[in-house]
């Protein structure tokens, strides 16, 4: 009895050892020959609105600015780093300020434009030295599609035909006549347009039913009959899981007549007490990658809503608001949003961008909020100096994934527990470029366990892989003005290939881009 006893307990024993090692395993299959869905390069967009320091102070700094180096008064050390990014859009004037904006105040001579009051951020002069030339000749700059947010809440349709005939009539007419009397000869060609901003709250407060009207009074008149310029007409879309909102617009814009749909969601943990920026709990991480992941649904429902009435999927869903909000920096304008930007940001934009990778049949552009010093900026200025955030160095090294083909994945996953709460903690997606190169971008959330991971691509054989990885001591590590290299991506070469197998090691909160050849 007693050998029975010992020879069932060390049975018992070895298979809890061995599911223990089983539950450690992380599994993923990249199913390379199913391959089927472009990621577009303008799911990697960002935004820019007359808000805190994002234009004043930050992108322009005036054309007479004699201590920091500039083109047309844009920094061009934030030029060389946005063209660097490979930014696919560039949104603009807002946001809240799109539907107060009034573009005509923001061209021809700088000393004769009228001054207004930025009643949505902080209150303060808005003196439009940076208008309409200014934005579009800088996204010329940092070769980035431009993307026009019109003001359908305190503007008018004429306001609106004419501005996009300004900007992209080559036809004898008063806007582009007078758009050649301002310095522009050849107009811009905008394609991209927002047909107003959050009409659901600061574009208008209105209901979906009363919106989709507006919206097509101002899209019948931006182009004719048929659409002929090819403009890409955005509806101002829901507030994250508003899916009333969604099924109104669907239903009732007719396909022809409606080239995306936009969704706004951020990373809140409460927007009463949203939480400091760098001295942050382990709570505070969770709960905000809880919002962050939410994103899956959410993109999942939407587009199931978008499918009903538009299977062929000709509709793209632009998620032209997203990332990280917080309280603001201390002794800060709290109308500025200005926050700084840790490793818990480069999680959210790791899982953020995975999620759209792989929902890239609906999701065909994206917009960051925002690219410089609010909320979750890819670059933070102070004067002369400048530094490139967590965030930055993300979508840097993600930005191998642009116009690439989406391998679709399958994953099992350990959970990333806290306080009896989990999550997945391995986030993943893959792409193959128009060279034949692999490239798979893993994110580990997990707050201090490493994650092995077994990679298995179907349909493919490889040579040689390299990495890079982002990682740090903290969680709640940055980089400041007097650290600004803080954290930087680095080598990555623990990851073993055999055939078309991997095995990966990832460390602790870190994001690691794999090239397989």
């Amino acid at each position: 009895m007693n050998n029975r006893k010992k020879i069932l307990s060390v049975t018992i024993l070895l298979v809890a050892v061995l599911q223990i090692s089983f539950a450690q395993q992380n599994s993923i299959a990249i199913n390379a020959q199913d391959a089927k869905y472009i990621i577009n390069k303008n799911i990697y967009g960002h935004f820019a609105e007359h808000l805190g320091s994002c234009i004043y102070n930050g992108f322009y700094v005036g054309d007479t600015s004699m201590t920091i180096p500039n083109t047309n008064g844009v920094r061009n050390d934030i030029i060389a780093a946005l063209k660097k990014l490979k930014v696919g859009t560039l949104r603009w004037p807002g946001g809240c300020f799109a539907d107060t904006y009034h573009w005509k105040d923001g061209i021809g001579p700088k000393n004769k434009r009228p001054a207004i009051v930025n009643k949505w951020w902080g209150n303060v002069t808005e003196d439009n030295s940076f208008g309409t030339h200014d934005f579009l000749n800088m996204c010329e700059q940092i070769e980035a599609e431009p993307y026009l947010a019109g003001n359908i809440g305190s503007g008018t349709v004429q306001e609106l035909i004419d501005w996009v005939q300004y900007v992209s009539s080559d036809n004898k007419n008063p806007m582009s006549d007078l758009r050649k009397t301002n310095g522009r000869e050849k107009p811009w060609n905008v394609k991209l347009w927002g047909v107003g901003n959050e009409a659901w709250g600061c574009g208008g407060n209105m209901v979906p039913e009363y919106y989709v009207n507006e919206y097509r009074k101002y899209a019948t008149f931006m182009t004719d009959w048929t659409n002929s310029d090819k403009i890409f007409r955005i509806a101002s879309g829901s507030n994250s899981a508003d899916y009333h909102w969604t099924e109104t617009v669907m239903k009732n814009i007719p396909s022809n007549m409606v080239e995306g749909v936009a969704l706004h969601h951020y990373s809140v943990i409460d927007w009463g007490a949203k939480g400091p920026s760098t001295s942050f709990n382990e709570q505070q991480y969770f709960t905000i990658m809880q919002r962050a992941l939410f994103m899956d649904s959410l993109v999942i429902k939407h587009c199931a809503i978008m499918d009903k009435y538009d299977p062929q999927k000709k509709v793209a869903l632009v998620v032209d608001e997203w990332g990280g909000w917080y309280d603001v920096e201390p002794g800060t304008n709290p109308g500025f949003l200005y926050q700084q930007n840790t490793m818990r940001d480069a999680m959210i934009a790791g899982v953020t961008l995975n999620i759209f990778h792989n929902h890239a049949d609906r999701v065909r552009m994206a917009n960051l909020a925002q690219a410089v010093n609010v909320l979750q900026s890819v670059i933070l200025t102070n004067k002369e100096k400048m530094i490139l955030t967590p965030t930055y160095h993300v979508m840097e090294m993600f930005n191998v994934h642009q116009n690439a083909t989406m391998l679709p994945v399958t994953i099992k996953t350990n959970d990333y527990v806290f306080e009896n709460k989990k999550l997945p903690a391995i986030s993943v997606s893959a792409s193959k470029d128009k060279d034949g190169v692999t490239h798979i971008s893993l994110v580990n959330i997990d707050a201090s366990k490493m994650q092995d991971i077994t990679i298995n691509v179907n349909g493919a054989k490889y040579s040689s892989v390299t990495g890079r990885v982002l990682t740090s001591k903290k969680l709640q590590d940055y980089n400041s003005f007097d650290n600004p290299l803080n954290i930087m991506p680095a080598v990555f070469n623990t990851a073993k290939l055999s055939a078309n197998n991997l095995q990966v090691k990832l460390p602790p909160f870190s994001v690691v881009v794999l090239t397989l050849n």
